[in-house]
Order: C-alpha cells, then sequence, then structure tokens
C-alpha cells in the first residue's frame, strides 16, 4: 500500500491527532478538521521531509472546502496513528 493511501487509511479509521500547533495555524487560517481532512483525502504528497529524528514527515498538498491551497504536515507516530503536526494555507505569489 502506497504512503498516501496508508495516511488516508488513518483519516478514514479516525486514527489520528491533530497537534496543539496544527490546531493554532487551523484557527488562524479559519480551517476546520473537514478542510484538513478533505486536503488528506483528495490532495498528494508533494515533498517527504526526512531527517527528523522523529520520523519522516509529509507535506500533503490540497484545497480547502473554499478552494484555498492547503498544505498538512504529517507523520506516523511510533504508535501507528497519524499526527498532523501543522496546517497552513498558502497564498498565491502575483
Amino acid at each position: 500500500m502506497s504512503i498516501i493511501r496508508k495516511i488516508r487509511q488513518k483519516i478514514l479509521d479516525r486514527d489520528y491527532y491533530l497537534s496543539s500547533h496544527a490546531e493554532d495555524e487551523m484557527l488562524n487560517d479559519n480551517l476546520g478538521r473537514n478542510d484538513v481532512e478533505r486536503v488528506i483525502l483528495t490532495g498528494k504528497i508533494n515533498r517527504k521531509l526526512t531527517g527528523d529524528i522523529s520520523g519522516t514527515r509529509y507535506r500533503i498538498e490540497g484545497s480547502a472546502r473554499d478552494g484555498r491551497k492547503v498544505y498538512v504536515i504529517c507523520r506516523h507516530r511510533e504508535d501507528g496513528s497519524l499526527i498532523i503536526i501543522t496546517v497552513y494555507t498558502v497564498s498565491e505569489e502575483i
């Protein structure tokens, strides 16, 4: 099973956690849990971040319900669950 499919399955199984940092960023960007889930379920991994002693992180790019471009950074925890580390919107450069 591919990494994105494993991550999506964690979302579908509700086997994931939002870090307090992710919750703060979601509040700042007016994003809800359903936006984060939508990004993961419909988006794509656009970057694999290695070198973190806590484990490989993945940056998933997708769209919020209102169409804004959003990045979700997540990784698998030692217990097998998924942790959403941070979430942020991306403003398009003109």
